[in-house]
């Protein structure tokens, strides 16, 4: 009996529009790509058999290899397991100013998270080894984050990459996704330890007759203000997304739950408009190539078997048997053909290897079109520690990397590798992996988070504040003579801690401004004390010289009142 009520038959209605006239054409691109560009994943409009050999339609793995070069980048440069890549402050403020309580717990934040994130059986590293892929080839990809339990560990935060072949959505009035379907085929067996409590009865009986039947089910998440309650007044206890899960097959409401966040990150590269789905640049642009360089490589292979084993061409009359071409072999010939009208097997030679070399230039241009369109000349930091280039060529060369990297790194900052790690964050805040709310600093309490990302691009960006400071500092003093206020006209403890961080100076080297006004102090008042020591024992000198020209004129008098008088000079007295 189905207790699928009319908003659920009405979200079935909303999944078979997104699933069957919206996605027909584009699972045949998706399917295209896959097969030159990335052959695990070619089973969009087809049902792959377990062990079937893949890529049996390609000459060559250039394609392919360009692919997996693109996704292992994402990884290795916007998040190096070996490097904090990622941390939190305060949302919207220029300069940090939180106060060293706010800062500690800021980090230790950051370090619950990461080690969140990279717990062995959170599933991060290898969900965004698949999404990277994903994202590289489709220009988009699809990762849901959420707290579970697991009967060794307890609690993980776990992360899954879905297939996109089982993904749709759509979006809202302001271009963000809203609503999510995933399909899914559990197992009956897996689907009813999962909702135990309301798992239909027939399909108990099933899990225990056929355990391994798979069971159609979906899951898709709605925006609250978007879920008809039909008249239940179900505010979902203030959460703004609905998840549910739906057993298809036997017309069962599985989970109906309000929930904080929407459960899957949707990162999207190249999105056109009229369209909730987003393209790969490197791909689109690649695809003619890739199917040209299959073209080619199969021709040049072909040319270059026949230069090596030609075709063969002889006398059909005069032969007994077949030709025997291999080595060791043996033709017969009939003993009365007469060799002087020509040899009876003769290698056919049409010319064509002579063309060999062309094809390889030719194929090499291909090769390089495709290294364009997947950015992989330009992912590399240029060469900046030669001691003969200028300040000024370094920030050139610093600011064409920026230019040729940006459309490759800015969306993955903002909507993957930010959604993903905001989402994680309110995950663990709300269930209280932080500490309690009440251990939170006054400052934070309320206060909207943000996530800084270290990576080749803002690395890049920081080290043209290094150039920038150096340019300061000559114009300030070329200035000087003619304004002698040239120098002050720049706070060079700000600039030379910009231009510090810039060129990647760890942070535990760098004293903090309190420290430093601290030393100054100390500073200052160690040359004054010193200035008034001085001054002390100048004065000191001073009146120890007086003492002693006193004394020295009082022995004098004593010395002269006790020298005898001269007769004349006594009569007179």
């Amino acid at each position: 009996m189905s207790i699928l009520l009319r908003r659920h038959k009405r979200l079935m209605e909303q999944d078979s529009s997104l699933y069957k006239s919206q996605r027909d054409t584009l699972m045949i691109l998706w399917q295209e790509i896959a097969e030159q560009f990335y052959p695990e994943r070619a089973d969009f409009t087809y049902q792959r058999i377990v062990g079937e050999t893949f890529a049996t339609n390609l000459d060559t793995s250039y394609p392919v290899l360009a692919r997996r070069d693109l996704g292992n980048a994402f990884g290795s440069m916007l998040r190096p397991p070996a490097k904090e890549w990622f941390h939190i402050r305060k949302k919207n403020t220029q300069h940090d100013d939180s106060n060293e309580t706010e800062r500690k717990w800021l980090h230790n934040a950051e370090e619950t998270q990461r080690r969140a994130m990279y717990d062995t059986e959170s599933g991060f590293v290898r969900a965004t080894k698949e999404a990277d892929n994903d994202y590289a080839a489709f220009g988009q990809c699809a990762i849901s984050s959420e707290l579970a339990t697991t009967p060794a560990t307890g609690q993980i935060l776990l992360h899954r990459c879905w297939h996109l072949r089982d993904m749709a959505w759509a979006e809202n009035e302001f271009g963000a996704v809203s609503q999510i379907h995933r399909k899914w085929n559990p197992k009956a067996r897996q689907l009813t330890g999962i909702f135990p409590k309301t798992a239909s009865e027939h399909l108990k009986k099933l899990a225990k007759e056929d355990p391994f039947k798979e069971i159609n089910c979906r899951h898709i998440i709605v925006p609250a203000h978007e879920y008809d309650d039909e008249g239940e007044n179900k505010n979902w206890n203030g959460r703004p997304w609905v998840s549910v899960y739906l057993d298809l097959d036997h017309e069962t409401v599985l989970e109906e739950v309000g929930i904080w966040n929407k459960h899957y990150v949707i990162p999207r590269w190249q999105t056109v408009s009229g369209s909730q789905y987003a393209y790969s640049p490197a791909t689109v642009a690649a695809l003619p190539d890739a199917r040209l360089i299959q073209s080619m490589t199969y021709t040049l292979l072909a040319a270059g078997e026949k230069a090596v084993d030609p075709p063969l061409i002889g006398v059909a009359e005069a032969i007994k048997g077949g030709v025997e071409a291999f080595p060791g072999g043996f033709t017969a010939v009939d003993a009365v053909y007469d060799e002087r009208l020509g040899e009876v097997v003769r290698p056919l030679h049409m010319g064509g290897e002579k063309y060999v070399p062309v094809g390889m230039e030719m194929m090499q241009d291909v090769r390089h079109m495709i290294a364009e369109a997947f950015y992989l000349n330009r992912l590399n930091l240029p060469d900046t520690s030669s001691s003969d280039m200028t300040a000024f060529e370094v920030s050139k060369r610093i600011e064409e990397f920026i230019r040729n990297a940006l459309p490759l790194f800015e969306p993955m900052e903002t909507d993957y590798n930010g959604a993903l790690c905001e989402q994680d964050f309110d995950i663990l805040l709300r269930n209280g992996a932080f500490g309690s709310p009440q251990e939170m600093p006054e400052g934070l309490r309320g206060q909207e988070v943000e996530f800084k990302f270290e990576s080749p691009l803002n690395e890049a960006m920081d080290r043209i504040k290094g150039q920038q400071l150096l340019e300061a500092k000559g114009v300030a003093v070329e200035m000087e003579p003619l304004d002698p206020m040239a120098l002050r006209m720049i706070d060079w403890r700000t600039g030379m801690r910009d231009a510090l961080h810039g060129i990647g100076t760890p942070a535990d080297w760098m004293v903090e401004d309190g420290d430093l006004d601290k030393i100054q102090e100390e500073e200052q008042n160690k040359a004054a004390m010193a200035e008034l020591a001085q001054t002390v024992a100048a004065g000191s000198q001073v009146a120890q010289q007086v003492s002693q020209a006193d004394l020295m004129a009082a022995q004098a008098e004593e010395a002269q009142a006790q020298v005898p008088l001269p007769e004349e000079e006594a009569a007179l007295i």
